[in-house]
């Protein structure tokens, strides 16, 4: 079937082609992963392996966007402590490791450690400088499949396909190339000229009674990826399972990029598909196919990286409580990015406060949409490059529109109940840098007027510290969960 469409469709371009001048959209033939229905997988190009490893050896290692020397420990099953005393220049006080910098690390070898392959780099996987210059309604539109011309209701509203993916791209700050890659991987976007109804449902191969259609599909995805990515990032993703029961464990040399795919793959793929998928002939080569080489980026997270200084998110001659501990920036899973903070009040429940939320720091406010704007510190009105701070639960009444410049402290929006869910009015506050959702109580610290954020066991727990003084996460405030005010900023 798949063959009689793509004839027909050849024939359509040569007439079109014979009759236009412009360039006419192309299709984008399957490649192996695109199998027919019943096929067997082609032969899989073999993994390269590892020798193996005495106990404490000294390994090479070259490090990483984004990588810190506690979650190295981790992976290597090793210690800071011995990573130190073999990289004595490392400086005490480092945060990120400069990406591309030799340094050797002991290792503890554990059983069944998977492929060192790397599918993509991270800079290509997060919204960030390289999808800053990406325009998804462009790409589609020299594209024939069945994506090209896709639309349907989502987020109160039929939107057009570049509207979905940008939409999922921006909340959850995930790559709309890598969403159109799995699109093409899983369902066909760019090869296949239509999309059955049946197979829409289930589009990406994540099988929900809820999450059905594109539109759902792709969120309930970028959660799944962003849960794998971040995790693996924080070195709390060390092993999985595939649907089979067999045990995956990432190679400690991989980036987050591919074990947040690896992990996707896992919930999605049996266990054949999933060792193709996730190897050199698999979904890499089809997000080469559509987009070229992506290891020509620059890393997106350099070495030392530090916060500006930033404010409460509120008036300083105020009295605010602390109402949630580290938790997810935007949908469900890691990253542990954001926290809470709700305005005085006498009654319980939603309203729209008449307090103030006001800027962390300088900035601009980049976008907004439904209880949310973002402000972008380094003032270039795009929040996928730079320091950008999320706000959410921020009331249209009386909120700044975008464009407008800020000073730290000046107000720019009212505590509400709107976008997201909540069952009391408050702000959720969260940071990217370079489109990278940075956790709240990570190596870099989101420190605000000098409390730093501390996690509890579960998301929403957890503590702000600042000198002797700390406050404890309560949903339902009291005094321990009262932040003092203060008349000065302290760094």
């Amino acid at each position: 079937m798949k063959s009689k469409q793509i004839y027909i469709l050849l024939i359509m371009i040569l007439f079109l082609a014979a009759c236009s001048p412009t360039v006419q959209p192309t299709l984008i033939l399957p490649t192996a992963s695109g199998e027919e229905e019943g096929s067997s997988l082609p032969e899989m190009t073999p993994y390269p392996t590892r020798p193996a490893y005495e106990p404490g050896e000294l390994v090479e290692y070259n490090s990483q966007t984004g990588d810190t020397l506690d979650v190295l420990a981790v992976r290597f099953n090793t210690s800071v402590e011995e990573i130190r005393e073999a990289n004595t220049f490392i400086p005490q006080d480092a945060t990120t490791m400069p990406p591309g910098m030799p340094i050797q690390i002991p290792i503890y070898y554990r059983a069944l450690w998977g492929t060192p392959f790397q599918m993509l780099p991270d800079a290509v996987f997060i919204n960030g400088p390289d999808a800053a210059q990406f325009d998804s309604q462009a790409f589609l539109s020299q594209h024939l499949g069945w994506l090209s011309n896709y639309r349907a209701w989502a987020f109160e509203g039929t939107r057009s396909a570049a509207e979905i993916l940008n939409y999922i791209a921006m909340q959850y700050s995930i790559s709309p190339k890598i969403l159109m890659a799995l699109l093409e991987y899983q369902g066909g976007a760019f090869s296949d000229l239509f999309l059955s109804p049946s197979d829409e449902t289930n589009v990406l191969g994540l099988e929900s009674n809820y999450w059905t259609g594109v539109y759902l599909q792709l969120s309930y995805a970028a959660n799944i990826l962003n849960d794998g990515y971040y995790r693996w990032r924080e070195g709390d993703l060390l092993e999985f399972d595939l649907k089979d029961g067999s045990l995956i464990r990432p190679d400690p040399w991989q980036n987050a990029a591919t074990v947040s795919l690896q992990y996707f793959f896992s919930q999605t793929l049996d266990a054949d598909a999933f060792h193709f998928a996730i190897g050199p002939d698999g979904f890499s080569r089809v997000y080469q196919n559509l987009f070229g080489d992506p290891w020509v980026v620059e890393p997106h997270i350099p070495g030392s990286l530090t916060q500006p200084e930033m404010q409460l998110p509120y008036e300083m001659d105020t009295v605010w409580a602390y109402t949630g501990g580290p938790h997810t920036g935007w949908g469900s899973m890691a990253p542990w990015s954001a926290i809470d903070f709700a305005p005085p009040s006498t009654v319980t429940g939603c309203l729209v406060s008449s307090e103030w939320s006001t800027a962390v720091s300088d900035g601009v406010i980049a976008r907004d949409g439904e209880g949310f704007l973002v402000l972008d510190l380094d003032g270039d009105g795009d929040d996928r490059t730079g320091w950008a701070v999320f706000y959410l639960h921020i009331a249209e009444q009386d909120r700044i529109p975008v464009g407008t410049v800020v000073k730290a402290g000046e107000p720019i929006g009212h505590p509400s109940c709107e976008g997201g869910r909540s069952t009391g009015t408050h702000i959720h506050v969260a940071r990217k840098y370079n489109g990278e959702w940075m956790t709240a109580d990570g190596v870099i610290p989101f420190v605000l007027s000098g409390w730093r954020p501390v996690r509890g066991e579960e998301p929403y727990q957890g503590w702000l510290v600042k000198d002797d003084m700390e406050i404890i996460a309560n949903s339902n405030p009291d005094n321990r969960s009262m932040i003092p005010c203060e008349t000065v900023i302290e760094p």
